[in-house]
């Protein structure tokens, strides 16, 4: 859909060349971390091993079976010494979850869902080891087994926790059905901030949450102060002396931030973050706090330069300075909060005939995509509407029927039987038995 030549894109630009394509924030989210996940190889082969974990265990409904029996053997013998606490909600049966490509917020789940089910995860592999139904799955489950249990895979375990539980409100927030610009943009800063501080003095923290992990399910810890070696071990491979704890720091923690964070910047680009921010002086909440003619007038001149000629840019200079001292006199405008208010009440108020500029403006802006995780999700449900059963279905019908799903919320709280009175008081219809 973004192709520059034969995409969706490519057929906007045709009709309008400075329609401006904002991609799906959620998405680009989404590509970061696969981006920050593929450049540090240990991360790389971290998913790997959590993917085999994972299709192991979920590819049989037994082994699903047995690590359910498994947790609640655990769970009867923590509530019985005490140790947890019954209650509504609590202790509910769990799954290892799978992380799909196209599903955003799925690493994060598949992460928490093995941390949570870590003992009874490697509890189940050993057994298979040892008492599988062939040498096959046998060494399937210690193979598994072995690297589950390594600092390496635990370290990056808890290290990924850490940062996609960062992450991982950011990209809900996206996912929302309706977000605005200043919103979207401060998320993406706050997001940015948080790395950076995790980066300059989350080790320590982190650290300690391995050191727990590992103490909690048996697993082993090098010594962090000894020499990191790698390929064979041997002395003439090893180019640099280096500790350990000096290889996880650095080329790990480190590593995979930076990794994150260059990614959130070449996703969120210079041109588009500026687009962004010079439509939020448009932000009419807080009684237009943010409101700038500079900035208004920049983002006219400098985006939409086919749709504002030169005297018509000083005309919207002009506009928006007797704008300026209406809002604070209308009381229209104080309980408006976003764009989409705004371009109603220029309308209703019949303001619109008086602001032909600015209205023209605002609903340049309204056109960006700043959000579109709605969007994609009806597309992803237009195939189950339109499958191979009602290949035929007219764009009307199907029209009407994806409204249904998208504005499902509002489709659910109509009653059936009032639909059909009204349809029936219409006019008179004949009644077949």
């Amino acid at each position: 859909m973004r192709g520059s030549w034969n995409g969706l894109q490519a057929l906007f630009l045709q009709d309008c060349p400075y329609a401006y394509y904002v991609h799906c924030f959620a998405h680009r989210l989404q590509l970061a971390l696969n981006g920050a996940a593929k450049d540090v190889k240990v991360v790389w082969r971290f998913f790997l091993m959590l993917t085999n974990i994972v299709n192991f265990i979920s590819a049989s409904a037994k082994r699903c079976n047995e690590l359910n029996l498994i947790r609640k053997a655990e769970l009867k013998e923590l509530l019985d010494s005490g140790e947890l606490e019954t209650g509504k909600g609590l202790h509910q049966d769990r799954t290892l979850k799978r992380a799909r490509a196209t599903r955003w917020g799925s690493h994060f789940a598949s992460i928490t869902s093995l941390m949570s089910l870590f003992k009874e995860t490697k509890l189940l592999l050993l057994e298979i080891s040892d008492h599988g139904p062939n040498q096959q799955f046998r060494g399937d489950a210690e193979s598994n087994y072995i690297a589950m249990m390594s600092f390496e895979f635990v370290f990056a375990l808890v290290l990924m926790d850490k940062i996609m539980g960062l992450t991982n409100f950011l990209c809900q927030a996206f996912q929302t059905k309706t977000q605005d610009i200043v919103s979207a943009l401060n998320f993406v800063e706050n997001t940015k901030m948080q790395l950076q501080d995790m980066r300059e003095h989350g080790w320590d923290d982190l650290f300690m949450s391995v050191v727990s992990f590992c103490e909690l399910h048996g697993v082993d810890g090098p010594d962090m102060g000894a020499r990191y070696m790698t390929g064979t071990r041997r002395s003439c491979q090893q180019k640099d002396v280096i500790t350990i704890e000096h290889a996880y720091r650095v080329d790990v923690f480190n590593d995979v931030i930076d990794c994150m964070l260059k990614e959130l910047n070449d996703r969120f680009p210079e041109q588009t973050v500026e687009l962004l921010t010079l439509s939020s002086s448009l932000d009419p909440r807080n009684s237009f706090k943010s409101f700038n003619i500079e900035h208004i007038c920049k983002l006219a001149e400098k985006f939409y330069p086919a749709d504002f000629l030169p005297h018509e840019l000083k005309a919207l200079e002009t506009e928006l300075r007797y704008f300026q001292n209406d809002i604070h006199h209308l009381p229209c405008f104080k309980e408006t909060t976003t764009l989409s208010q705004l371009c109603q009440q220029l309308v209703e108020t019949t303001l619109a005939e008086n602001y032909i500029f600015l209205d023209r403006l605002i609903r340049l802006v309204l056109t960006l995509p700043v959000s579109t995780a709605t969007t994609e999700r009806a597309l992803s449900c237009m195939r189950i509407i339109k499958n191979r059963l009602r290949s035929t279905l007219a764009d009307e019908f199907l029209a009407d029927c994806m409204i249904l799903h998208i504005e499902r919320e509002f489709a659910n709280n109509i009653d059936n039987a009032s639909i059909i009175e009204e349809f029936k008081s219409s006019k008179p219809r004949r009644v077949k038995f």
